[in-house]
Protein backbone atom coordinates (compact mmCIF):
# COMPACT_ATOMS: atom_id res chain seq x y z
CA UNK A 1 0.00 0.00 0.00
CA UNK A 2 1.27 3.46 -0.83
CA UNK A 3 1.98 5.51 2.27
CA UNK A 4 -0.10 8.65 2.87
CA UNK A 5 1.60 11.57 1.17
CA UNK A 6 3.33 9.33 -1.36
CA UNK A 7 0.46 9.13 -3.85
CA UNK A 8 1.36 8.36 -7.45
CA UNK A 9 -1.20 8.51 -10.22
CA UNK A 10 -1.77 4.94 -11.46
CA UNK A 11 -1.35 4.13 -15.12
CA UNK A 12 -4.53 4.44 -17.15
CA UNK A 13 -6.05 1.01 -17.79
CA UNK A 14 -6.29 0.48 -21.53
CA UNK A 15 -9.51 -0.67 -23.10
CA UNK A 16 -10.33 -4.32 -23.51
CA UNK A 17 -12.16 -6.20 -26.23
CA UNK A 18 -15.53 -7.85 -25.63
CA UNK A 19 -17.10 -10.77 -27.46
CA UNK A 20 -20.87 -11.32 -27.23
CA UNK A 21 -21.99 -14.63 -28.70
CA UNK A 22 -25.55 -15.98 -29.16
CA UNK A 23 -26.72 -13.96 -26.17
CA UNK A 24 -30.24 -14.65 -24.95
CA UNK A 25 -32.18 -13.49 -21.91
CA UNK A 26 -35.63 -14.43 -20.64
CA UNK A 27 -37.22 -12.53 -17.77
CA UNK A 28 -39.14 -14.30 -14.99
CA UNK A 29 -42.61 -14.97 -16.36
CA UNK A 30 -41.33 -15.94 -19.80
CA UNK A 31 -40.81 -12.59 -21.56
CA UNK A 32 -37.97 -12.96 -24.08
CA UNK A 33 -35.80 -9.85 -23.84
CA UNK A 34 -32.93 -10.95 -26.12
CA UNK A 35 -32.49 -13.71 -28.66
CA UNK A 36 -29.28 -14.77 -30.42
CA UNK A 37 -27.41 -11.45 -30.10
CA UNK A 38 -23.80 -11.57 -31.32
CA UNK A 39 -21.30 -8.77 -31.90
CA UNK A 40 -17.71 -7.83 -31.12
CA UNK A 41 -16.31 -4.73 -29.43
CA UNK A 42 -12.64 -4.10 -30.15
CA UNK A 43 -10.21 -2.91 -27.49
CA UNK A 44 -10.50 0.86 -27.21
CA UNK A 45 -13.54 1.05 -29.50
CA UNK A 46 -16.60 3.23 -29.01
CA UNK A 47 -19.68 1.15 -29.88
CA UNK A 48 -23.26 2.37 -29.51
CA UNK A 49 -26.48 0.38 -29.22
CA UNK A 50 -29.51 2.13 -30.69
CA UNK A 51 -33.06 0.90 -31.07
CA UNK A 52 -36.68 1.25 -29.93
CA UNK A 53 -37.72 1.07 -26.29
CA UNK A 54 -37.88 -2.49 -25.05
CA UNK A 55 -35.39 -3.94 -27.54
CA UNK A 56 -32.94 -5.01 -24.82
CA UNK A 57 -30.24 -2.33 -25.06
CA UNK A 58 -30.07 -1.73 -21.32
CA UNK A 59 -30.42 -5.45 -20.65
CA UNK A 60 -27.20 -6.04 -22.59
CA UNK A 61 -25.37 -3.52 -20.41
CA UNK A 62 -26.68 -5.15 -17.24
CA UNK A 63 -25.49 -8.53 -18.48
CA UNK A 64 -22.08 -7.04 -19.27
CA UNK A 65 -21.73 -5.72 -15.72
CA UNK A 66 -22.74 -9.03 -14.18
CA UNK A 67 -25.77 -7.44 -12.48
CA UNK A 68 -27.81 -10.10 -14.32
CA UNK A 69 -26.88 -13.46 -15.86
CA UNK A 70 -27.75 -14.43 -19.43
CA UNK A 71 -30.20 -17.26 -20.06
CA UNK A 72 -28.06 -18.43 -22.98
CA UNK A 73 -24.91 -17.47 -24.83
CA UNK A 74 -21.90 -15.75 -23.34
CA UNK A 75 -20.09 -12.46 -22.83
CA UNK A 76 -16.31 -12.74 -22.75
CA UNK A 77 -13.32 -10.50 -22.31
CA UNK A 78 -9.82 -11.07 -23.74
CA UNK A 79 -8.96 -14.72 -24.26
CA UNK A 80 -12.42 -15.88 -23.25
CA UNK A 81 -12.09 -14.46 -19.73
CA UNK A 82 -15.04 -13.15 -17.76
CA UNK A 83 -15.57 -9.39 -17.71
CA UNK A 84 -14.46 -7.55 -14.61
CA UNK A 85 -13.64 -4.03 -13.53
CA UNK A 86 -16.41 -2.44 -15.56
CA UNK A 87 -18.06 0.86 -14.64
CA UNK A 88 -21.55 1.95 -15.62
CA UNK A 89 -23.19 5.38 -15.87
CA UNK A 90 -26.99 5.51 -15.86
CA UNK A 91 -29.41 8.05 -17.34
CA UNK A 92 -29.80 9.73 -13.95
CA UNK A 93 -26.69 10.72 -12.04
CA UNK A 94 -27.70 8.77 -8.86
CA UNK A 95 -25.38 10.83 -6.67
CA UNK A 96 -25.68 10.58 -2.89
CA UNK A 97 -27.32 13.89 -1.95
CA UNK A 98 -25.68 14.15 1.50
CA UNK A 99 -22.14 13.69 0.18
CA UNK A 100 -20.18 16.49 -1.44
CA UNK A 101 -19.05 16.13 -5.05
CA UNK A 102 -15.53 15.01 -4.16
CA UNK A 103 -16.85 12.45 -1.69
CA UNK A 104 -19.28 11.09 -4.31
CA UNK A 105 -16.41 10.51 -6.74
CA UNK A 106 -14.40 8.77 -4.00
CA UNK A 107 -17.21 6.31 -3.26
CA UNK A 108 -16.29 3.49 -5.70
CA UNK A 109 -12.70 3.61 -4.46
CA UNK A 110 -13.92 3.24 -0.87
CA UNK A 111 -16.05 0.27 -1.83
CA UNK A 112 -13.43 -1.42 -3.99
CA UNK A 113 -10.21 -0.71 -2.14
CA UNK A 114 -11.30 -0.27 1.48
CA UNK A 115 -8.32 0.03 3.81
CA UNK A 116 -5.90 -0.84 1.00
CA UNK A 117 -6.01 2.78 -0.12
CA UNK A 118 -5.52 5.79 2.11
CA UNK A 119 -7.94 8.70 2.22
CA UNK A 120 -5.22 10.90 0.76
CA UNK A 121 -4.86 8.59 -2.23
CA UNK A 122 -8.61 8.46 -2.80
CA UNK A 123 -8.84 12.23 -2.67
CA UNK A 124 -6.02 12.65 -5.17
CA UNK A 125 -7.64 10.27 -7.67
CA UNK A 126 -11.07 11.86 -7.20
CA UNK A 127 -9.68 15.36 -7.74
CA UNK A 128 -7.93 14.18 -10.89
CA UNK A 129 -11.21 12.77 -12.23
CA UNK A 130 -13.06 15.99 -11.46
CA UNK A 131 -10.33 17.88 -13.29
CA UNK A 132 -10.83 15.55 -16.24
CA UNK A 133 -14.54 16.42 -16.51
CA UNK A 134 -13.99 20.14 -15.89
CA UNK A 135 -15.39 20.31 -12.36
CA UNK A 136 -12.29 20.81 -10.23
CA UNK A 137 -13.83 23.96 -8.71
CA UNK A 138 -17.00 22.12 -7.63
CA UNK A 139 -15.43 19.52 -5.33
CA UNK A 140 -16.95 20.98 -2.15
CA UNK A 141 -20.47 21.51 -3.49
CA UNK A 142 -23.46 19.26 -2.87
CA UNK A 143 -25.28 17.60 -5.80
CA UNK A 144 -28.33 19.85 -5.36
CA UNK A 145 -26.11 22.86 -6.05
CA UNK A 146 -25.24 21.55 -9.53
CA UNK A 147 -27.10 21.67 -12.82
CA UNK A 148 -28.23 18.44 -14.47
CA UNK A 149 -25.29 18.52 -16.87
CA UNK A 150 -22.82 19.06 -14.04
CA UNK A 151 -24.33 16.18 -12.06
CA UNK A 152 -23.83 13.92 -15.07
CA UNK A 153 -20.20 15.02 -15.28
CA UNK A 154 -19.77 14.02 -11.63
CA UNK A 155 -21.34 10.65 -12.39
CA UNK A 156 -18.87 10.10 -15.24
CA UNK A 157 -15.97 11.17 -13.00
CA UNK A 158 -17.13 8.67 -10.37
CA UNK A 159 -17.21 5.88 -12.96
CA UNK A 160 -13.68 6.78 -14.12
CA UNK A 161 -12.25 6.78 -10.59
CA UNK A 162 -11.53 3.04 -10.67
CA UNK A 163 -9.80 3.32 -14.06
CA UNK A 164 -12.18 0.92 -15.82
CA UNK A 165 -10.95 -0.75 -19.01
CA UNK A 166 -14.64 -0.99 -20.02
CA UNK A 167 -17.04 1.93 -19.49
CA UNK A 168 -20.78 1.37 -20.04
CA UNK A 169 -23.15 4.32 -20.44
CA UNK A 170 -26.92 3.83 -20.43
CA UNK A 171 -28.54 6.90 -22.03
CA UNK A 172 -26.52 9.27 -19.83
CA UNK A 173 -27.63 12.40 -21.71
CA UNK A 174 -31.28 11.46 -22.24
CA UNK A 175 -32.68 13.83 -19.60
CA UNK A 176 -30.62 16.87 -20.64
CA UNK A 177 -31.51 19.81 -22.88
CA UNK A 178 -30.13 19.75 -26.43
CA UNK A 179 -27.42 22.37 -25.86
CA UNK A 180 -26.05 20.63 -22.76
CA UNK A 181 -26.34 17.27 -24.45
CA UNK A 182 -24.31 18.32 -27.48
CA UNK A 183 -21.63 19.85 -25.25
CA UNK A 184 -21.32 16.67 -23.18
CA UNK A 185 -21.12 14.51 -26.29
CA UNK A 186 -17.92 16.29 -27.27
CA UNK A 187 -16.64 16.17 -23.69
CA UNK A 188 -17.20 12.42 -23.61
CA UNK A 189 -15.23 12.00 -26.84
CA UNK A 190 -12.34 13.98 -25.32
CA UNK A 191 -12.41 11.90 -22.12
CA UNK A 192 -12.53 8.65 -24.11
CA UNK A 193 -9.55 9.76 -26.21
CA UNK A 194 -7.56 10.74 -23.10
CA UNK A 195 -8.39 7.61 -21.09
CA UNK A 196 -8.14 4.97 -23.81
CA UNK A 197 -10.90 2.78 -22.37
CA UNK A 198 -13.47 0.80 -24.34
CA UNK A 199 -16.97 2.34 -24.32
CA UNK A 200 -20.34 0.73 -24.96
CA UNK A 201 -23.03 3.41 -25.10
CA UNK A 202 -26.83 3.17 -25.23
CA UNK A 203 -29.05 5.85 -26.77
CA UNK A 204 -32.30 6.45 -28.64
CA UNK A 205 -30.72 9.39 -30.46
CA UNK A 206 -29.43 8.45 -33.92
CA UNK A 207 -27.37 11.60 -34.50
CA UNK A 208 -25.71 11.12 -31.12
CA UNK A 209 -24.91 7.50 -31.96
CA UNK A 210 -23.28 8.43 -35.28
CA UNK A 211 -21.27 11.33 -33.82
CA UNK A 212 -19.78 9.27 -31.01
CA UNK A 213 -19.23 5.83 -32.45
CA UNK A 214 -16.85 3.66 -34.39
CA UNK A 215 -19.80 1.33 -35.02
CA UNK A 216 -23.53 1.49 -34.33
CA UNK A 217 -25.40 -1.70 -33.45
CA UNK A 218 -29.01 -1.19 -34.60
CA UNK A 219 -31.43 -3.34 -32.61
CA UNK A 220 -35.00 -4.47 -33.18
CA UNK A 221 -37.58 -5.59 -30.65
CA UNK A 222 -39.98 -8.48 -29.90
CA UNK A 223 -37.62 -10.07 -29.05
CA UNK A 224 -34.48 -7.94 -28.88
CA UNK A 225 -32.08 -8.82 -31.70
CA UNK A 226 -29.62 -7.14 -34.06
CA UNK A 227 -31.08 -5.61 -37.21
CA UNK A 228 -27.84 -4.22 -38.63
CA UNK A 229 -24.34 -3.14 -37.62
CA UNK A 230 -23.25 0.14 -39.25
CA UNK A 231 -19.60 1.17 -39.51
CA UNK A 232 -18.98 4.88 -38.89
CA UNK A 233 -15.77 5.73 -40.81
CA UNK A 234 -15.85 9.46 -40.07
CA UNK A 235 -12.35 10.77 -39.24
CA UNK A 236 -11.53 11.71 -35.66
CA UNK A 237 -11.38 13.98 -33.79
CA UNK A 238 -14.99 14.99 -34.35
CA UNK A 239 -16.59 18.34 -33.61
CA UNK A 240 -19.81 20.31 -33.96
CA UNK A 241 -18.91 20.87 -37.60
CA UNK A 242 -18.91 17.10 -38.17
CA UNK A 243 -22.70 17.10 -37.89
CA UNK A 244 -23.00 19.23 -41.04
CA UNK A 245 -20.86 17.10 -43.35
CA UNK A 246 -22.51 15.09 -46.17
CA UNK A 247 -20.88 11.89 -44.88
CA UNK A 248 -22.40 12.38 -41.43
CA UNK A 249 -25.86 13.11 -42.84
CA UNK A 250 -25.67 9.99 -45.05
CA UNK A 251 -24.70 7.76 -42.10
CA UNK A 252 -27.53 9.13 -39.95
CA UNK A 253 -29.91 8.29 -42.81
CA UNK A 254 -28.47 4.76 -43.03
CA UNK A 255 -29.01 4.09 -39.32
CA UNK A 256 -32.52 5.57 -39.41
CA UNK A 257 -33.39 3.42 -42.42
CA UNK A 258 -32.31 0.30 -40.52
CA UNK A 259 -34.53 1.30 -37.61
CA UNK A 260 -37.52 2.04 -39.85
CA UNK A 261 -37.10 -1.19 -41.78
CA UNK A 262 -37.60 -3.11 -38.56
CA UNK A 263 -40.50 -0.88 -37.50
CA UNK A 264 -42.49 -1.47 -40.66
CA UNK A 265 -41.43 -5.08 -41.33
Amino acid sequence: MTRPGRYREPAVEKGIGVSITNLGHVYPGGTVALRDVSFEVGAGEFVTLVGPSGCGKSTILRLMTGLSSPTSGQICGPGGSSLKDTSIVFQHATLLPWRKVLSNVELPLELKMGSQMSKLERRAIARNCLQLVGLADSADRLPRQLSGGMQMRVSIARALAVRPPLLLLDEPFGALDDMTRQSLQLELLRIWRDQGCTIVFVTHNVTEAVLLSDRVVVMKSDPGAIAKICDIPIPRPRSDETRDTPEFVALVAEVRAALQQDQYA
